[in-house]
């Protein structure tokens, strides 16, 4: 998992960083440099590249600034623009960064036209807001972010995540907390392949069987969506009722069909759970009464761990409604009896309702994974200007657009020469092997 933290909690921690004695201006210069370091890995060079520095007067202004003279000494042709003095259309470049405001940033941002370039943000694209994800009409919309210390909520949900494009976070040596520390954190891939079970040689179908309550007349797209779904995941057996549904209206061939009547189908659904080790139970189910209180049942008596989803969310009613149906199942439990239940209720992008979700009783059943997280690179000690050293790990990073079917190739060369020409000011010259074989050739068999 990897941590996530809200403005305030980056402010605690880079005063921490500031109090055991790194000062602002090293904390300055490297995340400075790790923007440089992702601007030349987008340029693909920097040979003629022109970078347009957009930046504010605060700090998120001085890395921009530390950044552009790190390109500067790279060769790169560079521009600062004071914020407040933006025009409507920035000069043209190959590459704009985005060092206008940081995570503090609140209100609504006019982000200057940038020319057709694409654009790196330092931290957080402007205008977004960092805990919300929530954005203004004319934020910064960028192809990558850079990042530091941990990653933010705002680059994670809302219109934050597309506006963010793939992000990079870099360690730049602050104090971020473990992750068993945070309130919010994000799910990786290698997460969910640690907890999924070793299949047994000698197992059988009937030890991952699963049981499926969904769907009903007319709505038989979401319970197709959970059956097949189940049966990838590795489910052995698959049995699918669809209330009110007949067999031939179930067209799940890797499911076996079970008819549930349209109403007081709790009973028969408990004899479809025999053999079963678990039960997914509420996309398309509808929301009569009838079906609520088929659901409440359900829940309640179910042997077997029930995931519920959808309309059986709704169907279990407020907080008061909710205890009464699955305070049975949690007595025993001591996960759920360190925290109040709160009712299912659509959850705001924002992080204070994340925090109170991760506080309940059900905080290690409900994490979901998100799509596009991957280490690119792996961790290496360095030694800091104050004499320490710090793990800056892999340049971690996560690209929401290719959970979305975005495009992940940024920037290219400007004309048709290949790219190593535009780093060497001169046509690509062969190798060495390849020189050796044409000279052969022009001198003939010997």
């Amino acid at each position: 998992m990897r941590p996530v933290l809200t403005a305030g909690e980056m402010r605690e921690v880079d005063a921490q960083a500031v109090a055991s004695g790194t000062p602002v201006a090293t904390l300055i210069e490297r995340a400075g440099t790790a923007v440089a370091t992702e601007a030349i890995a987008l340029l693909g060079g920097t040979y003629g590249r022109r970078v347009v520095v957009v930046a504010g007067s605060g700090n998120n202004g001085a890395d921009g600034r530390m950044a552009a003279s790190v390109l500067a000494r790279r060769g790169v042709r560079t521009l600062i623009v004071d914020a407040r003095e933006a025009p409507g259309k920035l000069p043209s470049s190959d590459l704009v960064i985005d060092a206008a405001y940081g995570t503090g940033f609140r209100g609504d941002y006019e982000a200057p036209d940038p020319a057709g370039a694409p654009v790196l943000a330092v931290d957080i694209p402007t205008g977004v807001d960092a805990d919300s994800g929530v954005t203004g009409a004319n934020a910064v919309r960028a192809v990558a972010t850079v990042t530091f210390g941990a990653l933010k909520p705002g680059l994670l949900v809302g219109e934050g995540r597309s506006r963010a494009g793939r992000v990079f976070v870099h360690r730049i040596g602050l104090p971020v907390p473990p992750v068993a520390e945070c309130e919010i954190c994000l799910v990786v891939d290698d997460d969910i392949v640690a907890h999924l079970p070793v299949r047994e040689f000698e197992a059988h179908k009937w030890q991952t069987a699963l049981a499926v309550v969904a769907g009903s007349p007319g709505m038989y797209g979401a319970p197709g969506y959970v059956a097949h779904g189940a049966a990838r995941a590795g489910a052995g057996m698959v049995r699918l009722g669809i209330p009110g549904a007949a067999p031939s209206d179930m067209g799940v061939s890797e499911a076996v069909s079970h008819v549930l009547p349209m109403n007081g189908f709790d009973e028969a659904a408990l004899e479809m759970l025999q053999r079963c080790k678990a039960l997914v139970i509420g996309p398309g189910l509808g929301l009569e009464r009838p079906t609520r209180a088929s659901v409440r049942r359900l829940v309640t008596s179910a042997p077997v761990p029930v995931l519920v989803d959808a309309d059986a969310l709704t169907a279990l009613g407020g907080e008061s409604s909710t205890l009464e149906v699955i305070g049975p199942r949690t007595e025993d439990d001591p996960d759920a009896a360190r925290g109040r239940v709160r009712p299912p209720r659509r959850v705001a992008a924002r992080a204070g309702p994340h925090r109170r979700c991760a506080r309940t009783g059900v905080r290690n059943r409900c994490r979901r994974p998100f799509e596009g997280v991957d280490d690119d690179r792996g961790g290496a000690e360095r030694s800091g200007d104050a004499g320490h050293s710090w793990h800056e790990p892999a340049r971690d990073s996560w690209d929401g657009r290719r959970a979305l079917g975005g495009d992940r190739r940024f920037l290219g060369p400007r004309d048709g020469r290949a790219r190593g020409s535009r780093d060497r000011g001169a046509r690509a010259r062969p190798g060495r092997r390849a020189r050796a074989a044409r000279g052969s050739r022009r001198r003939g068999p010997s």
